[in-house]
């Protein structure tokens, strides 16, 4: 099967249409937010290009670019924890998507916590003097549910400094 895309050709059909018109970034890019299908928790943020969108909708299970490495991920091909998908959704003007997923191993970051946002930002106290103030980060979660030196050996860590 080939999944073929319609052209943006007006806003009326971009913004009201039933034709999926995706509009990619200028490096072919278009922003993934995941989330878990059963408790909306957010599980991560990427990208899809192209290739990437179509064989997450021809597999059923996310593929994602990665700008890390510069090539497509097949999310689990690793870890094994493999995001089927339940749901996509397309933002209104077609740059943005939202996959709802059942994550096997129930766990999605490559730290070791179920979701990639497991820290909180502290807001700085308005006693204090804010352009001295350097910005704290909170655990939210704190039990790892894999260990990612075991998970991941040999491969390198896709954090880039």
């Amino acid at each position: 099967m080939k999944i073929t895309f319609a052209e943006r050709k007006n806003i009326q059909l971009i913004e009201e249409g039933h034709m999926l018109s995706p509009k990619f970034d200028e490096n072919g890019l278009i922003p993934a937010i995941t989330s878990d299908y059963f408790s909306g928790e957010i599980l991560m943020h990427g990208y899809m290009n192209k290739e990437a969108l179509e064989k997450t909708l021809l597999l059923g299970e996310c593929v994602y670019f990665s700008r890390s490495r510069q090539k497509l991920w097949h999310k689990g091909e690793h870890s094994g924890f493999v995001q089927k998908v339940k749901e996509i959704r397309v933002d209104d003007d077609q740059d943005a998507l939202w996959l709802r997923v059942d994550t096997a191993g129930k766990a999605s970051c490559h730290v070791g916590y179920r979701s990639c946002f497991y820290r909180n930002i502290m807001l700085p106290s308005k006693s204090t003097n804010t352009s001295d103030a350097v910005v704290q980060l909170a655990f939210k979660e704190t039990k790892k549910h894999f260990n990612p030196d075991k998970v991941y050996k040999g491969l390198a860590n896709p954090t880039r400094i």
